[in-house]
């Protein structure tokens, strides 16, 4: 009897172990089956959208609630704290004055950029007003040469006229050559285009000075103080000068 019951025992003893063990399989696919489940749900969760409509009802879903579509909705986490703001349905008119507006916004922030480094090219350029001065005279010296080329061109007009006259003087009454008149014609036309020239180096020379005086006048706030791009911005002078 006892060696027959020493037998079950000996037998029994695997089986438990056997099944134990796959009670322990059982117990650990479970909860691996239970964490991959958990890390799905948490991937699926889009967060809770809510919202106020225009009836003053607070409203939650899912999705984006279309009741509130031309107004900002909520989107929470579990735990109840924001996790995004989805912003209003704009209309096409809506989005076309957005985007001008950003457009508007982007250009301001590229002139004022421009307008801070032109400044600083400014003072850089521009140390003192002594260093101004110079410039605006090597930029009057060069209108000043052109205006003295030009004066120097009607002389030599002038004295290439007066043969050309004297001659025409002993046709009086007469018609003249027509090689005489062509000379006389074209005499004339370059003298008046050497004048007319001279009238327009005029006006530069008031322009240069014009835009030099708006410049020193930007400089001195800028030598003062007043931080680069802060004022309005004069643009250089467009004259051609010598090397700076």
């Amino acid at each position: 009897m006892a060696l027959l019951r020493r037998q079950q025992q000996s037998i029994g003893a695997p089986r438990a172990r056997n099944d134990a063990a796959l009670a322990w399989l059982l117990l650990a696919g479970l909860a691996l089956a239970c964490g991959h489940g958990s890390v799905r749900a948490q991937q699926s969760f889009a967060g809770i959208y809510t919202c106020v409509d225009d009836k003053g009802r607070l409203l939650t879903a899912d999705r984006p609630i279309a009741q509130c579509s031309d107004r900002e909705q909520r989107v929470l986490n579990k735990d109840g704290s924001i996790k995004r703001i989805v912003p209003p349905t704009l209309t096409a008119e809506e989005r076309a004055e957005r985007e001008a507006q950003e457009r508007k916004e982007l250009e301001e922030k590229a002139a004022y950029s421009d307008a801070v480094r032109r400044d600083r090219n400014l003072k850089i350029r521009y140390p003192n007003e002594a260093t101004h001065n110079k410039a605006r005279e090597s930029a009057l010296e060069s209108v000043r040469a052109s205006m003295r080329a030009s004066a120097q061109r009607i002389k030599e007009l002038e004295s290439e006229r007066k043969p050309l006259q004297d001659e025409a003087d002993f046709y009086r009454g007469r018609q003249l050559p027509s090689r005489l008149k062509q000379q006389l014609e074209a005499n004339e036309t370059s003298v008046a285009a050497q004048r007319e020239l001279m009238q327009t180096q005029e006006s530069e020379l008031l322009r240069v000075n014009r835009i030099y005086d708006m410049e020193l006048e930007h400089l001195r706030k800028l030598w003062k103080g007043a931080p680069p791009g802060s004022i309005s911005l004069v643009s250089a002078p467009l004259v051609q000068t010598e090397p700076r």
